[in-house]
Formats: structure tokens, C-alpha cells, sequence
């Protein structure tokens, strides 16, 4: 078992809740077969750690077919399940990803959870990451706006991408004392 299975194993396992939970989880985290693995994603009245299992796995091992699942857990509400989540959607190497995360970054209902698609973007380094982080950074950049990490995610991440259509909204983001120094250091690195 590689490490990030490991790490995902561990997390999961305090989600048992008896005999039935242990057998399924030693299973899921040993099987070989991404039909058995595809097979978890389907049925009925699994518990979300069974399906993240399987979907986990079958990202890493570059199945479409956990796309979709992924993508849910992508936007979950438990931050560790976001996260492993967006490591198997990076390795996964489906090309709907950089738009799942997209639409996840810059939807208002969902913003609160919006952390881990901008950092997904930011790694894709997709033709639709820029846009999407300058939208997502411009809607954080209003006065009382309570998500500012999402805001330093989105500068960060435009940042690291150095897309020159994102100066404006770094301008902006200059006059934010949370984000100055990390929009100043954004700037710098644009051509």
C-alpha cells in the first residue's frame, strides 16, 4: 500500500463503526480489481468512506470512472476529504477536471468550500485556471468578505501561474491588508 492510500486508510478507519465496517474497509484497501473497485461507486448504501475508497484508487490508477465521485468529494465540507480528492483528480489525468474545478472555485453557493479547487487549478495550470482564479479572487476582493483564504489561494495560485490577464484584480487585491504582501509578491513574478 503506497503511502497516500496509507494516510487515506488511516483517516477512514476511525469512520468504522463495527466487524462489517473493518472487512469492507481491509477489502477495499487490498483489492486489485477496478471492476470490484467501479462496482463500490454504484451501489446503495455504502457509507461515503467505502466510495471514496474506491474512487480514490481509481483515480490514482487514471480510471475515468471515479471522475464524477471525485469531483463530489472535491467539494465536500471535510477538508481531508477535499484534499484526497484532489490528488487523485491531479493524477487522474481526465481532461473535464480543470472545468469541474472551475465551476467549484467560482460558485457563490459553494465558496466556503472553494479552497481545495483553487489550489486544484492552481496545479492543473489548465487554460481555464487564470480565468477562473481572477473571478473567484474578484468576488472575495468586497469589503467584509469572510473568505478571505480563498482570496490568498486565488493570488497565490495566479501567482504561480503568471498570467498577465490577472494584474487588475492583483492591483486590487494590493489594498487588502491579508493579501498585500502575497499580491505584491504575485505582481513580481507577471511579465
Amino acid at each position: 500500500m503506497d503511502a497516500d492510500l496509507e494516510d487515506l486508510a488511516r483517516r477512514t478507519r476511525r469512520e468504522l463503526s463495527g466487524p462489517a465496517d473493518e472487512e469492507l474497509h481491509r477489502r477495499l484497501t487490498a483489492i486489485a480489481d477496478p471492476d470490484a473497485l467501479a462496482t463500490v461507486l454504484t451501489q446503495t448504501q455504502l457509507p461515503l468512506w467505502a466510495r471514496e475508497i474506491a474512487a480514490f484508487r481509481l483515480g490514482c490508477a487514471g480510471d475515468r470512472r471515479s471522475f464524477e465521485p471525485l469531483v463530489l468529494l472535491l467539494n465536500h465540507r471535510d477538508p481531508e476529504r477535499c484534499l484526497s480528492a484532489s490528488y487523485a483528480l491531479g493524477r487522474l489525468g481526465d481532461p473535464r477536471t480543470a472545468a469541474a474545478a472551475a465551476a467549484l472555485a467560482t460558485n457563490e453557493l459553494r465558496v466556503a468550500y472553494a479552497l481545495t479547487p483553487v489550489r486544484l487549478l492552481t496545479t492543473l495550470r489548465a487554460p481555464e485556471s487564470a480565468p477562473a482564479l481572477i473571478t473567484a479572487l474578484g468576488r472575495r476582493l468586497v469589503p467584509g468578505d469572510p473568505h478571505w483564504r480563498v482570496a490568498l489561494a486565488c493570488v497565490e495560485g495566479l501567482g504561480a501561474l503568471a498570467d498577465e490577464r490577472a494584474r487588475p484584480v492583483l492591483e486590487s487585491a494590493l489594498a487588502h491588508p491579508r493579501l498585500s504582501a502575497a499580491a505584491s509578491a504575485a505582481l513580481s513574478r507577471l511579465p
